[in-house]
């Protein structure tokens, strides 16, 4: 078990190190082509969703139909990340993701009366990130020395928070020229991520051979909920996200309450990876070298506050910069949780660990956006992100108070 509450002692990591390796470097951009892909699908959908039916509950729907699949297949795409090459998987998967983003394309392009058929692409499309999320998250683990991991870990974020960046407002853009168009770019990119991930030279896997049982699958869930660090750690993510995901409602604010357009809500879902990938270059230079567990809980704290924030307000520069702080706010309590979930599980169950983290991150975010667009419906959109803000504060005091272990944690350098 690492030791992570006593001071550091490793020597300094240049701030690139992670891209010495150029496995890591050819996974860097497949994370981010795949991500920013996923963007433009995201707005697109959004976008296209509410334009056919103006119910914001059919925007919570579109989150939740992703999420299911991650939920229902969570002892099989861990165990498939541990006994085969998660090289494999990630590559696979986003082969798939390239054909679904070709289906909405041809969907689109023969016209479409109803949000059904987009539903359907989804739930495939979920089944694609349900196996590509626990296999990618585990192998850059396979990538670096464990020396450098924390480093790879804020680089790795930084791939999803560039992307999250230019991809909203490209996918916004494009879809401005035409749906198909913003479609057919998301299959190109999701294609060239692929071959990305297929020209990764093998890595070294601690992989499972012994025939599966019901022992065996089960073992990551077993292991978390034994490791009071890790189990406090994915389960705050989980409620702080699920209570103040305010994603789904994008599309309402920037056509209904700022009153902004496509490329408005490009810029609102790009504004949080922003602020994000600001702190994330910042920590890859500048890991953290104390008091770790106090700052993940307290930026939680804020990333709530700044949900409210934006929430109320009617000020489209106020708003864009509320999701900018947000993003950066969020951006130090998920380096931490990240690199604390990989540093302290095996590397054994490490897909399945992963494969459980990944349905805790699709419920926070996936069901925070069905949770969101149920709530708006039902109360209105502004009080149901109000709501979400002063939720993910009481978590954060709640789950310092319950997870003493996550609180004391002191530095991110490796295993002690």
């Amino acid at each position: 078990m690492p030791d992570m509450t006593s001071e550091p002692s490793e020597p300094e990591i240049s701030r690139f190190a992670a891209f010495g390796h150029r496995p890591f470097l050819n996974f860097w951009l497949a994370r981010f082509l795949a991500t920013f892909a996923t963007q433009i699908v995201s707005v697109a959908v959004g976008w296209q969703i509410y334009d056919l039916t103006r119910d914001p509950l059919d925007l919570g729907l579109v989150g939740i139909i992703q999420f299911l699949p991650a939920l229902l297949l969570v002892l099989v795409t861990g165990a498939v990340a541990d006994r085969f090459g998660r090289r494999l998987i990630m590559g696979l998967a986003s082969v798939v993701e390239a054909f679904c983003a070709l289906a909405l394309l041809l969907l689109t392009w023969h016209g479409l009366a109803g949000p059904g058929p987009i539903f359907m692409v989804l739930g495939v499309f979920g089944v694609a990130r349900a196996f590509f999320g626990p296999a990618s998250a585990s192998l850059v683990a396979n990538l670096v020395p464990p020396p450098i991991f924390a480093n790879a870990v804020a680089w790795n974020s930084s791939a999803w928070q560039t992307a999250t960046i230019v991809g909203p407002v490209a996918g916004g853009l494009l879809y401005g020229l035409s749906p198909e168009i913003a479609y057919g770019s998301a299959a190109v990119l999701m294609a060239a991520g692929a071959t990305l991930v297929f020209a990764i030279p093998r890595p070294t896997q601690r992989s499972q051979t012994n025939k599966p049982t019901l022992e065996t699958l089960f073992a990551g869930i077993r292991y978390i909920m034994g490791e009071k660090v890790v189990l406090g750690a994915i389960s705050l993510d989980l409620f702080a996200v699920l209570l103040s995901g305010a994603v789904a409602l994008l599309p309402v604010y920037a056509r209904d309450i700022l009153e902004l357009g496509p490329w408005g809500l490009g810029l609102l879902r790009a504004a949080p990876g922003v602020g994000a990938i600001m702190v994330a270059v910042w920590l890859a230079g500048h890991p953290m070298r104390d008091h770790a567990g106090k700052l993940m809980f307290g930026f939680v704290a804020l990333f709530g506050l700044l949900t409210v924030v934006f929430g109320i307000s009617t000020t489209p520069w106020l708003s864009i910069a509320a999701l900018a702080l947000l993003g950066a706010a969020d951006m130090i309590s998920v380096y931490v949780r990240e690199t604390l979930i990989q540093l302290w599980t095996p590397d054994e169950v490490r897909g399945r660990v992963n494969a459980v983290n990944m349905v805790f991150v699709g419920a926070s975010n996936e069901l925070g956006e069905f949770r969101a667009g149920t709530m708006a419906a039902l109360i209105g959109t502004v009080p149901a992100v109000v709501f979400g803000g002063v939720g993910a504060v009481a978590v954060a005091g709640l789950w310092a108070y319950l997870f003493p272990e996550l609180r004391r944690i002191r530095h991110l350098q490796g295993r002690g």
